[in-house]
This record gives C-alpha cells, structure tokens and sequence, in this order.
C-alpha cells in the first residue's frame, strides 16, 4: 500500500518506500528536528538528514512521520503525543525508515518548546544509541501492539 506525505511549504508529494529488511546502524552523532505544535518539520540538521537519506527541502514542511516504520504502533505515537501536548518530556525507543527503505534505531527525546506565555509553540526531539537490550524488549512490546491494533483492524 503506497503512502504518500504532501509537503506544506512545496506542495510536493513523497512517496514513502516499501521497508526494506535492512539496518543502517546510527553512529550517535546529533541528530535533532525541531517540530511546530502540529508535527510539521521545521528544522533538520544535517545529521538527521544524512541518516535519513532526506534533503532539507524534502524535510523541511513535511510531517515528522515522513520516517515512522510501519513496525511502530499507532499506540506508541497516541503515547507520545498525549505526553508531549500536556507540556512534558517523553523519550521512547522508535524504529525510523530512510528514504531507501532501510531502518534505523534510535532512543527519542522530545520536549515541548513554550512561548513567553507558557504555550507550546513546537517540539524538539533528539535521538541517542539504543541499549540493544531495553531496545529488543521495547520492540517485543511494540510487536504485540502492533498485532493487537491488525486484530482490531486499527
């Protein structure tokens, strides 16, 4: 099933790729995005988009999920997002996708960023080398919610 991302500043259509059962191990450099309120890319640096295999210009006004996984679980997100819009810090385990189809983990941080007034006006999110360990659990976990969301047709 082909999805495609629209970006809002272009107006160009992405088409995602089919997951490809390949690995590309993040190195730890810095990867940071930085969000408005709704999840719309507004900035990228280059590491992200060098892991990504993205350009700026494909990034920048394209929803931050040009690069979920379709292994992740909408739960893990509905989690994510219900912490992050009540203002706090969420971090979590995410298995990304590259614009070639390949896949790389991550550990995710993402803290709101708040006007004068104390309105979240975007989000930033960095990512860290995953334990293997805590990383292989987290997936088993996110595996049977996966299952669980095709059962229930989610």
């Amino acid at each position: 099933m082909t999805k495609i991302v629209r970006n809002i500043i272009t107006g160009k259509e992405i088409v995602k790729p089919d997951p490809v059962d390949e690995e590309v191990p993040f190195d730890g450099g810095v990867m940071i995005t930085e969000t408005d309120p709704a999840g719309i890319i507004t900035y990228a640096n280059r590491k992200f988009r060098e892991m990504t295999g993205y350009s700026k210009e494909e990034l920048i006004g394209s929803p931050h999920n040009i690069n979920r996984h379709p292994d992740m679980p909408k739960a893990a997100f509905k989690q994510l997002w219900d912490t992050i819009k009540k203002g706090e810090y969420w971090e979590g385990f995410v298995k990304n996708m590259r614009k070639d189809g390949k896949y790389y983990n991550v550990v995710v941080w993402i803290k709101p960023k708040f006007d004068d007034e104390g309105n979240i006006i975007g989000y930033i999110a960095g990512r860290k080398i995953p334990d293997r360990d805590l990383m292989n659990r987290a997936y088993k976990m996110y595996a049977e919610m996966k299952k669980q969301e095709e059962a229930e047709g989610a």
